[in-house]
């Protein structure tokens, strides 16, 4: 019996156009653009986090300038004692939401109605304030001030170290 190669072959070229068909890619159109997911929501900005200074680890406001505690406030009394022009030199802070936010603060947090009639954040129930005097993120320049104003370590110890060149006065 004579076999004829005529069949396997023809088959062969068959399945081979076959895959070159189910295979063809027009190089000249464009591919389809991945799909993009939408950006994930921005965090919402700490009202208290940590930063590292000449002090050491401070507790810093959400625009990162160090906060303070006044040696004439009393813990856990509610109440802010800095008033009036006190408030110039030495804002309060302010949460930017109904609860503060904090990254790194392990004192407990919370808030009081200010002197100046708004939520003032409180760490381990003392009220909290930046210094009008510090011009720039992580400054601390209020350190020791009139030897009343202490910057807040994380865990929310009062920090008594004095600043490297901390002679500054705010009559307060």
């Amino acid at each position: 019996m004579k076999r004829s190669h005529a069949v396997p072959a023809a088959l062969g070229l068959a399945l081979v156009l076959s895959a070159a068909a189910c295979s063809t890619t027009d190089h000249n159109t464009p591919t389809p653009a991945a799909t993009t997911q939408p950006a994930p929501a921005a965090t919402a900005t700490a009202d208290l986090s940590t930063a590292s200074t000449d002090l050491g680890q401070v507790v810093v406001d959400g625009s990162g300038m160090t906060v303070y505690y006044f040696t004439a406030d009393t813990p856990g009394s509610g109440e802010s004692a800095c008033t009036g022009d006190c408030l110039t030199a030495w804002p309060p802070v302010h949460p930017t939401g109904s609860a503060p936010v904090v990254d790194g603060v392990t004192g407990e947090v919370a808030t009081i109605t200010g002197a100046d009639g708004k939520p003032q954040v409180t760490i381990d129930g003392r009220p909290v304030y930046t210094f009008a005097g510090d011009t720039d993120a992580g400054d601390t320049a209020g350190q020791g001030v009139d030897d009343a104003w202490f910057a807040v370590a994380p865990e929310g110890a009062e920090i008594t170290s004095p600043a490297p060149s901390a002679t500054a006065s705010s009559g307060y």
